[in-house]
Order: C-alpha cells, then structure tokens, then sequence
C-alpha cells in the first residue's frame, strides 16, 4: 500500500505546483506560504481527529518530537524558497531543480539510514543529472533578462536541499507516531516559521493587495499540500525513504502537462529529452 500512497502524494504534489504558481503571481510568496500552511494545518489536524490519531500525541518520545520539529524547519526552509523560485522562474524549469533532491535523499539514506544503494539507483542518479541539466539550460535572451531571472536557481537549489534533508528527518522522527499526527505537528512548525518570515520581511503589511482570484489559487494549494504531506508521510513510515522519495518526485511529469495547459509553457525537443532522462532516472531509482 505505501507505493499506492507515494504515487497518490506525487499526485496532488503536482497539483500544488500549478495552483500555487496561479497564486503568487502578484502576492507576495512568502504570504503565499505563510496563508497555504494554514490551510495545510487545519486539513492535517482534521485528519488526525478523524482517525483518532490525538491520542498517541502523550506517547511520542521526546527523540521523535526533535526529529519532527526539525523536519517541519527544513519544510518550512523549502517552502518559502520553492515558492519564490516559482514566483521568479517558469514552473517546468523551476521544478526539475526542485525534484532533484531525490537524488540527495538516497545519498543523505545511505548515510544517516544505512539503506542500501543498487546500481540501478546509481543509474538513476546520472539520468536525473542529465535531465535536470537538459531541462534548466539557459535560452537565449537579452542581458536584462537573464540576469533577472538568475536568481530562480538558487532558490530551487536550495528546496531541493532542504527538502531531502525533510525526508531524512521525517523518517527518523516518524518512529512509533502515527503518520496523520506526524503531518500536523510538522505543520504546526513551518506555520511559525513561515509567519515569522512574514513579519520579518515585512509582508504582513500586504495582505490587502492580495487578489480574491490569487487567495482561492492558494487555498486550494493548501488542501493539495495537506493531501500529497498525508499520503506521503503514510508512505515514508512504512517504506524506505529511498524509494518512497523518488516515486514522489514523480509529481513532476502532473506539474509539466498542467504547466502546458495553464501556462502555455512548452518544451522544447532538449527539455523533452531532459524530461524523458529525469522520468527514466526516477522509476530507476524505486529499485
């Protein structure tokens, strides 16, 4: 069942990209993020109570409480840099970057969970780099532009890393905790760190410049994050975080083929055989 679940959460995390892309185009994207974790918050704690998973919330071991905490800081850490590489970049550029980090989480595995790396995994792991670089490379364009839309990278690059780091830690700290509960204690963590960053930044200020059309897009993003978050994290506590991750990663081929209707954002021949190489890379890498 927990490949079922991984497939299900790559799912709506494809979804989340199109619709939090729909959201931000004149909101600022650490608001945007701040507002989506909340809805993600109130989804995941429902949940919780409709499962009866509160109860366990006395049971969890003060090592698993640390280890929850700190993923929903490298979540939080995640979120508010893939949301402003969206915000500054194209969707089917900035999400390659961002789905590479399952490349990262089977090294960070291998490391920290001693799970064992097959040849076809190390295979995997060439074709993504391949695909992400096919699938990134700069077009042509004037000065002014590039140096502009430079900065989508970084951002994407950090997701990547901080979201692989999420993966590694949500594995360890979802020992002996149900997985519903899990979800909404994290929750619970990036929504101060992402209001925090809201105030620092000073984007408290602008919530009366947010589009009523932009808030329905992000709510929305919201109800997809807290679906793909449960369905992954069921998978992540009853499979090896080094396949649950890649099959997860999956969600980029949803993320691509909504960015084409959505967008009109198309690929060109070199992206195609970017995508293809990332696809081949990622099925690779659940073995």
């Amino acid at each position: 069942m927990w490949i079922l679940f991984a497939v299900l959460s790559a799912v709506f995390a494809g979804l989340t990209s199109i619709l939090a892309k729909c959201g931000i185009r004149k909101t600022d994207s650490n608001l945007s993020t701040a507002i989506r974790t909340i809805v993600v918050l109130l989804f995941s704690w429902l949940m919780v109570f409709i499962t009866g998973a509160q109860s366990g919330i006395g049971s969890i071991s003060s090592r698993s409480w640390i280890f929850l905490i700190l993923s929903g800081f490298a979540t939080g850490a995640s979120w508010l840099c893939y949301f402003r590489a969206l915000q500054l970049g194209d969707v089917n550029k900035v999400v390659p970057v961002d789905k590479s980090s399952g490349v990262l989480t089977i090294i960070f595995a291998f490391i920290f969970l001693h799970e064992t790396v097959s040849i076809p995994k190390l295979v995997g792991v060439v074709l993504i780099a391949v695909g992400t670089y096919l699938m990134i490379k700069r077009k042509k364009t004037d000065n002014g532009a590039a140096a502009k839309s430079r900065s989508w990278f970084i951002y994407a690059a950090l997701s990547a890393i901080f979201a692989s780091l999420t993966s590694i830690l949500s594995k360890i700290g979802l020992s002996g905790v149900d997985s519903n509960l899990a979800t909404a204690i994290r929750t619970g963590v990036v929504l101060i760190m992402a209001w925090l960053v809201v105030l620092v930044t000073g984007g408290a200020k602008k919530p009366e410049r947010t589009d009523k059309r932009e808030l329905l897009f992000i709510c929305l993003s919201g109800l997809a994050t807290g679906a793909s978050w449960l369905f992954y994290y069921r998978a992540l506590k009853d499979g090896p975080a080094s396949v649950v991750a890649p099959i997860d990663k999956l969600s980029l081929l949803v993320t691509i083929g909504f960015s084409y209707f959505a967008f009109g954002e198309k690929l060109s021949k070199k992206e195609a055989i970017g995508l293809v190489a990332m696809t081949a890379g990622t099925v690779m890498m659940a073995f």
